[in-house]
């Protein structure tokens, strides 16, 4: 390999010096319009136009009505390192804006035919402009026609620099990360209008979102209606964090992680812990090798989040990872355990009360409304019909026959008291229950919500009672690295919860003494997944394979202890099973995230049989 030539150590020119920088900020077409978006909103824009030619490698335009710049500060916002957002090292401490390194616009403007005008809010309309090519200003500032905000303009992108040019796509590509900069974006601001043309053709129309129902078309508008109707609404807040937006059933997954946005403090990101902790929160309900969708806000004190991790912003540092983790772990899958409509929720939320009241005393509650009830003080049947139901469950699990007096007594025909999954009319093919409730038709899989069932309570007893290890005759050692040994010191007790017994041996090395008695019978590969453990710990500070290992093997004992296909129910073991589903978390889908049941309404039958039209 031929050295080159010593050359003296010398200062870079200031073009290229911004010619490298642009290296760092602007990728593509859609670098350039992500930073001139956000620079309008951090202007305190409420109207931003964007008008884009040939995927924006011809010109990108970017109109705001925000507060604009005044004329003696244009000539310094081209250049490197000037910004009116941050003035002192304690700012970066509290960043509140989406930019604040002040070299989007040195960047830009150094490969490409630049220009600004703007207008800080003068009512004459008197605005003043400025212009460059590949850095080199052309002129001084020029008085122009400008409404109050600011107008940038970019043309022929990479002109100057042409190693860069070669490497953009087609013009149908740079249009695609164009838009789907534009919906990142158009997500983030539900108050913002935005109005989109490309090649003189209008794209996209975003009206300001006010209230719910604008906020709700809006995300209809940017993720297609497919996804807002397949979607839950969340909201949560604790100590410093607060969390809302939309996730999408189970049931509604994705070949790709495509439709994934999450915000911090409004600002788009990318975060491997992030992404973990909803991984995590979706893996019970979920195929594998599918993808959750998401729309999802985080609020956290600006002080606990380094956005400085990344030239382009896009990927941030929380001070505390492993509580945000959590937080977003917990927040998410407490909302996908939770995927009937709310007033099913509470309705099933009083079911639970009122079966464990009965369960654990044998008498009813003194007083309030029962479950499903219309409001009237309590009646002695709904106290034989929950108690009845329990004992129902009971008998199925056990393949036991069912006693006279409890079928009778379970029939709960009480029209005043429909609950959400309604009572069964027939069994179709031994295999769907098909039920009636207040809105309709409701078919379900009894095998696949039996099966649920089943797993959430294994998974409950798993959980509550102490977890029988099984010593191995010959210890295990591992050989690692430092840090992976200090790991497995630090996070002796996590190995505990689950059955391993671990030690530290030495500087790199561990033993493992003891493991789960449940997952020696299954002949699992306890080396590989002590290692992942540790990698997880390592990078994420959390995690669940000694959980996911364990569940996988319950819902195998699930799936071989649940109903069959082919098996004859009696109408009130129907009504048992229903009663149980909506007293169960995450009863909508199966352990493998198939939909347990699904609901027809009378408005979607009638269209079936053209019926009023």
């Amino acid at each position: 390999m031929n050295r080159l030539p010593a050359s003296p150590i010398q200062h870079l020119s200031a073009q290229l010096v911004n010619q490298i920088a642009a290296g760092e900020v602007i990728e593509r077409p859609a670098s350039v319009l992500k930073e001139l978006l956000e620079n309008a909103l951090d202007a305190g824009a409420t109207q931003v136009s964007v008008d884009i030619e040939r995927g924006g490698m011809e010109r990108i335009r970017v109109c705001d009505n925000g507060h604009g710049i005044p004329k003696e500060e244009l000539m310094l916002a081209l250049q490197r390192h000037a910004t009116s957002k941050i003035s002192s090292a304690e700012d970066l401490e509290y960043i509140t804006t989406l930019g604040f390194r002040g070299e989007a616009l040195s960047s830009i403007a150094a490969v490409s035919r630049f220009s600004l005008a703007s207008n800080p809010g003068d009512e004459t309309n008197q605005g003043w402009k400025i212009a460059a090519e590949g850095g080199e200003f052309l002129e001084e500032t020029a008085p122009v026609r400008q409404e109050k905000g600011t107008a940038v303009e970019v043309r022929n992108l990479f002109f100057n620099v042409p190693a860069r040019k070669k490497f953009l796509r087609t013009e149908k590509t740079e249009w695609q990360h164009c838009q789907s900069m534009l919906l990142k974006l158009a997500l983030s601001r539900f108050d913002t209008v935005l109005s989109v043309r490309h090649n003189g053709r209008s794209c996209l129309d975003f009206d300001a979102a006010v209230d719910q129902t604008g906020m709700v078309r809006r995300l209809r508008q940017a993720c297609g209606s497919k996804f807002s109707e397949q979607s839950i609404y969340l909201e949560k807040s604790a100590q410093d964090l607060r969390m809302h937006g939309w996730i999408s059933l189970p049931t509604f997954s994705r070949a790709q992680a495509d439709l994934q946005y999450f915000y911090v403090n409004g600002r788009v990101i990318r975060d491997k812990v992030i992404a973990h902790a909803i991984k995590r929160a979706y893996q019970d309900v979920l195929y594998h090798g599918r993808f959750p969708a998401f729309v999802l806000f985080l609020e956290v004190d600006p002080a606990q989040v380094d956005v400085n991790a990344h030239p382009m912003k896009h990927e941030v540092r929380f001070r505390q990872a492993r509580y945000v983790h959590e937080f977003v772990r917990h927040t998410v899958g407490k909302a996908i355990a939770e995927t009937m409509p709310e007033s099913e929720q509470q309705a099933a939320g009083r079911y639970r009360e009122v079966v464990s009241d009965y369960t654990h005393t044998g008498e009813p509650r003194p007083s309030g409304p029962l479950p499903f009830s219309d409001g009237l003080p309590n009646r002695p049947q709904h106290a034989l019909q929950a108690q009845a139901a329990v004992d129902l469950y009971g008998a199925l699990i056990s393949h036991e026959p069912v006693p006279d007096e409890v079928k009778g007594s379970a029939a709960m025909e009480d029209a005043g008291s429909m609950p959400p999954l309604g009572y069964a009319l027939a069994q179709l093919q031994g295999i769907y229950i098909l039920a009636q409730n207040a809105e309709g038709l409701i078919i379900v899989d009894m095998h696949a919500a039996h099966e649920r069932i089943v797993y959430e309570k294994l998974k409950t007893s798993f959980q509550q009672q102490d977890i029988a290890a099984q010593a191995l005759l010959v210890p295990l050692t591992l050989e690692l690295g430092t840090q992976e040994a200090a790991l497995a010191e630090q996070h002796a007790p996590l190995f505990a919860k689950f059955g391993f017994k671990v030690e530290r041996f030495g500087e790199q090395s561990m033993i493992v003494r003891e493991i789960p008695a449940l997952l020696q019978q299954a002949g699992i590969n306890v080396e590989s997944l002590v290692r992942d453990v540790l990698s997880d710990l390592g990078e994420f500070e959390s995690s669940g394979r000694l959980e996911q290992a364990s569940n996988e093997l319950l819902s195998t004992m699930a799936c071989h202890g649940s109903v069959r296909a082919n098996r004859k129910l009696m109408v009130s073991e129907m009504n048992a099973l229903l009663r149980e589903m909506e007293a169960t978390e995450r009863s909508a889908q199966c352990n493998h995230g198939r939909p347990t049941w699904v609901q027809l309404s009378v408005a979607q039958l009638d269209k079936l049989f053209k019926r009023g039209q």
